[in-house]
């Protein structure tokens, strides 16, 4: 466990499309003092109503990206990526300005956000970093989906997918949340979708800025992207980045074992809801301590 919060050491930006409005939008992260956690801030909105903090409870939406809405109806979409690969370096306080509604897609993946905040640097700083430790298992079901929180020494994500198309079929991914690993087994994997589900969800208003450059499309058993897959379990990989991602909404990270069954961003948001809403399950230990003092959580209702 890191001892002490992190911080970027300068500000860096890049610009992108958003997977689906299709608007580009450009996005900024600056560095943040102890204690601010991850918060976004919408530059072309007013003052008063632009900040929109990383947290579980601001989920407005779940359907194919996590969308946080504030008290003032401010959103900032498809968050997940960005949220991976800054709980994947251990970024505790960031201020992510972005200028439009949607977190730019990029290629699909963590790649560009983990270059991006390799770029910028981190930087401890001198409070100490506090883990939300799961004490027992916490588990949401609805039909053949399940997700669950389980107690585990570290953090562990255990995705278990299944789809109709050949080229995904089944697919199941472990992977151990700490050093390198992240950026090494996941943070590549690309978003993806079944050719069949396209006009379906541009229909809705969704998709309207993806493209073979930044989503692994499947067609039965082939996969249409011309340089193929980046693992062979790619699909899966992907999932387990916005696990990671949506789990980041916890404000703290998370010390435990995310187990879970044709899983997405609904489950992985209700699991996290259920942990917090049990405080038998959960408590909060300092860094650098063994079971340690249990802390109230200073985030259990939505900021404002």
């Amino acid at each position: 466990m890191k001892a002490h919060q992190t911080t970027i050491k300068q500000s860096v930006s890049c610009k992108g499309i958003g997977l689906h409005s299709g608007v580009d939008a450009e996005l900024t992260l600056r560095p943040a003092p102890a204690g601010h956690g991850v918060v976004f801030r919408r530059v072309d909105v007013d003052d008063a109503d632009a900040l929109v903090p990383a947290h579980f409870a601001l989920v407005a939406s779940a359907a194919y990206g996590t969308t946080l809405r504030n008290a003032a109806g401010v959103e900032v979409r498809t968050v997940e990526h960005l949220m991976a690969a800054l709980a994947a370096a251990g970024v505790d306080n960031v201020l992510v300005e972005i200028d439009g509604i949607e977190i730019p897609i990029m290629d699909g993946s963590s790649a560009a956000f983990v270059a991006l905040i390799e770029a910028a640097g981190l930087q401890s700083q001198a409070a100490t970093r506090h883990y939300v430790r799961v004490l027992r298992p916490v588990e949401v079901v609805d039909g053949d989906k399940v997700a669950r929180l389980l107690p585990h020494d570290g953090f562990q994500i255990d995705c278990d997918i299944v789809f109709e198309a050949a080229a995904i079929a089944r697919q199941r991914f472990v992977f151990e949340v700490r050093g390198e690993a992240f950026k090494a087994e996941v943070a590549r994997a690309r978003t993806f979708t079944q050719a069949k589900d396209i006009e379906a969800l541009r229909a809705h208003g969704l998709a309207l800025g993806g493209s073979l450059d930044n989503a692994v499309v499947v067609d039965g058993g082939d996969v249409l992207n011309p340089e193929g897959l980046r693992f062979a379990d790619e699909c899966v990989r992907h999932k387990a980045l916005d696990v990671l991602g949506d789990l980041a909404l916890a404000g703290m990270p998370l010390l435990g074992r995310f187990e879970g069954v044709k899983m997405g961003h609904a489950m992985n948001n209700k699991v996290l809801r259920a942990l917090f809403a049990d405080p038998s399950a959960y408590d909060i230990v300092p860094a650098g301590t063994g079971r340690g003092e249990v802390v109230k959580l200073p985030i259990a209702a939505a900021p404002m």
